[in-house]
């Protein structure tokens, strides 16, 4: 009986170890990077409180390229790292000096987000959230101000989307992010009203994606 029970108990253990290393490798046993290529619609849901003269801002929607990098730590969990740049129009609009035409600026938002990514077949949902930091350059003022000045901002960003594999490498993808961005700018229009005038700009943009991505 005694030699039974030891028998029994080696059997499990041996099982159990056997268990443990399949998993383990079962948990290893996917392609750590992947890169997707997609075409984005940049859309801000703007808003602002401008000083003075008070009014409203308007900004234009983008349609560019962009390039992310995914790295897998296990099968469901990542980090992204989203790259693009854009460029806007912009306007304030209703202010007591009427529209006024602020030429435009490029934005360079660098993206890191972690996901979960849902598995178990071809269609692969995933969610992330994560930080967003975008640098303004390239501003031109437009024809009445002698200049705009727009802060580097700081935000949040969250996202939801899916792959669909075509094959074990090859994939398609659609995404939308929510991007939550406000930035400080300062318009110097002493030429053409007499005065620097700030203003609270939200910008919080949603990206529309489609695109396609490759498992490396």
């Amino acid at each position: 009986m005694k030699n039974g029970i030891i028998t029994v108990m080696v059997a499990l253990l041996s099982l159990s170890n056997f268990t443990y290393a399949q998993e383990k490798s079962d948990d290893t046993d996917f392609s750590k990077w992947q890169i997707r290529l997609r075409g984005i619609v940049v859309s801000p849901d703007e808003s602002a409180t401008i000083e003075a003269i008070g009014g409203d801002v308007d900004i234009s929607t983008a349609i560019v390229p962009e390039l992310d990098i995914t790295y897998f730590f296990t099968e469901n969990w990542s980090a992204e790292l989203i790259l693009a740049t854009t460029k806007h129009d912009v306007e304030a609009v209703s202010t007591a000096a009427g529209n006024i035409d602020l030429g435009d600026v490029w934005l360079l938002p660098p993206t890191l987000l972690g996901q979960y990514h849902f598995t178990g077949g071809d269609f692969v949902p995933y969610l992330g959230a994560g930080v967003n930091l975008t640098l303004f350059y390239g501003a031109d003022e437009g024809p009445i101000a002698d200049d705009v000045d727009y802060d580097t901002a700081l935000g949040f960003a969250f996202q939801g989307g899916f792959d669909y594999m075509l094959n074990d490498k090859w994939f398609l993808n659609v995404d939308v992010k929510k991007v939550f961005l406000s930035t400080d700018a300062t318009v110097n229009a002493t030429t053409a009203l007499g005065a620097t005038v700030d203003a609270d700009v939200d910008i919080n943009p949603w990206i529309f994606g489609l695109g396609v991505g490759v498992k490396l």
